[in-house]
């Protein structure tokens, strides 16, 4: 797919209104809490569309499309939709609890919960994962789809994507991240649903897409099935919804942002009820693509980009252009402040220097923001290998190392006030050596049940330590001042409307 004058103008306006919005609104970012933070000031709205623009990246542009086409089909939507059911519980569960106690960072939390120990080693194993799997995957996956559709080399596409979300990012922190994506999670959405109707069209309407491929709109699959099993779901899934939506620092940074309670919760919450359009603004067109172009792509990861480089019309290039950049762009840029903050604020301000300088705290985030995104370039190519499988399965195969110990961790810390400091570091360091030997000596086992099998390994060992020195008190975790938490009608509502959609979602397509 070639792009012409217009589409080019286009992609640039696009990108000039994002830079300078954000730029502009972020003029005043003085201090670590402006930075990394927003100063604590982002709109429900605004939380809303920067969840999902963070979330929907090409991991699922080209990995949830690719496993549409591939043998998961619709149930690969699971994702989504239970990240939609799992994001409403954190906002009357976790959401509250984070924001009464004003923390910076999810290692701060495990910090006064437990020890100094466990935030270091939290916040070590997040910015390892940050840099060297989701940046480098996400950064790889833009690319490749860059290349698929405009013919665009790896290496050029990849450091386009990077240098664009390094410049706001280094900028203006946060609060330029949450208004760039305002425009991005818009138009991504919107690009995804403009592919879903074209491809409807080409298929030759609903009934005809639907009877061709009534094996693959199906949310639950046999227990037994290689790619996401019915068990895997119920076992695994949810642990890693409740690490993603409520545990994850470049998810969870824009609720520690919200300007009250309120925002905050009608924030996830919004971001839930977008997530119910990926199935068809994702992972349909990847089945489409499957039906209408299989013959023409090498692997189901191309399913996305196929379909729009033979659907997409002249004039909408430029847009379309811009919408699967901003995919990769968002995330990218959440991501980059997300491991920007972890190390400044709990690496560098915690263990190194204490009494450092706000303007110091802002220079490091924003040259560690330069210094991640380099590194990210330079390994986001080396994935451009033949023996690579798919991306989202690589994303969700290596996240596994971090996912039960850490969830088992809060969980224990908030459930069980009696868990000692050792727990929480054991419970954090054996997660990762679980599920590695796992990996090792069960390689035939799907990764959410070593997940699973993993998280009640790390439980029986922390309700052992527990149980041989529990702590003679409860730790107490600070408490903002005049922090109201009773929920407002209208979350109540709104979390009602949400779940409801999901419950029809799954009646429809069961």
């Amino acid at each position: 797919m070639s792009l012409n004058g217009i589409d080019i103008l286009v992609f640039g306006a696009f990108y000039a209104v994002i830079v300078g919005v954000s730029l502009y609104k972020s003029r005043r970012e003085t201090n670590s809490e402006d930075y990394f933070l927003a100063g604590r000031g982002l709109t429900w709205w605004l939380i809303g569309f920067s969840i999902v623009a963070a979330n929907i990246s090409t991991e699922q542009f080209v990995g949830m499309a690719g496993q549409g086409a591939g043998g998961v089909g619709l149930a690969v939507s699971n994702w989504q939709l239970v990240g939609s059911v799992g994001i409403v519980l954190i906002a009357f569960t976790l959401l509250p609890r984070f924001l009464k106690a004003g923390i910076y960072t999810m290692p701060e939390f495990l910090e006064y919960r437990y020890n100094t120990a466990t935030r270091a080693i939290m916040a070590l194993i997040t910015v390892i994962i940050y840099v060297t799997v989701l940046l480098t995957a996400v950064l790889y996956s833009g690319g490749i789809t860059l290349r698929a559709i405009f013919g665009m080399p790896l290496t050029q596409a990849v450091w386009m994507i990077g240098i664009i979300a390094a410049l706001y990012t280094t900028w203006g922190g946060l609060k330029a991240i949450a208004w760039a994506d305002l425009f991005q999670g818009g138009a991504l959405l919107l690009g995804g649903l403009v592919t879903f109707a074209l491809g409807l069209k080409a298929c030759g309407g609903w009934g005809a897409f639907a009877a061709h491929n009534a094996d693959k709109l199906h949310m639950v699959l046999p227990g037994d099935h290689g790619g996401l099993p019915w068990t895997g779901v119920l076992s695994g899934m949810w642990i890693v919804i409740v690490y993603y939506c409520g545990l994850n620092q470049f998810i969870v940074q824009r609720n520690l942002a919200a300007k009250s309670l309120r925002d905050g919760q009608l924030g996830v919450i919004f971001a839930g009820f977008l997530w119910l359009l990926v199935p068809f603004a994702v992972v349909m067109p990847g089945i489409m693509a499957f039906q209408l172009y299989s013959g023409q792509m090498a692997r189901p990861d191309e399913a996305f980009p196929t379909l729009m480089k033979h659907l997409i019309p002249d004039g909408m290039r430029g847009f379309m252009f811009a919408a699967i950049a901003g995919a990769v762009i968002s995330s990218l840029a959440s991501m980059l402040n997300s491991a920007s903050t972890i190390f400044t604020m709990d690496i560098y301000n915690r263990l190194l220097d204490r009494n450092a300088p706000q303007n110091r705290l802002v220079l490091l985030g924003r040259a560690l923001t330069l210094v991640f995104v380099v590194l990210g370039c330079l390994l986001a190519p080396a994935l451009d290998n033949p023996k690579f499988g798919g991306v989202f399965q690589f994303i969700q195969n290596f996240q596994g190392y971090i996912w039960p110990g850490v969830v088992a961790v809060f969980l224990v810390g908030l459930l069980v006030p009696q868990a000692p400091g050792a727990a929480g570091v054991a419970g954090l360091i054996l997660g990762p050596v679980f599920y590695g030997l796992f990996q090792y000596f069960a390689p035939g086992l799907h990764f959410l049940l070593q997940v699973a099998a993993s998280f009640q390994l790390v439980l029986l060992v922390m309700g052992l330590i527990t149980f041989w020195k529990p702590l003679a008190e409860p730790r107490k975790l600070p408490q903002r001042d005049g922090f109201d938490l009773r929920a407002d009608p209208m979350v109540k509502w709104a979390a009602v409307v949400v779940l409801v959609a999901v419950a029809i979602f799954y009646g429809i397509f069961w």
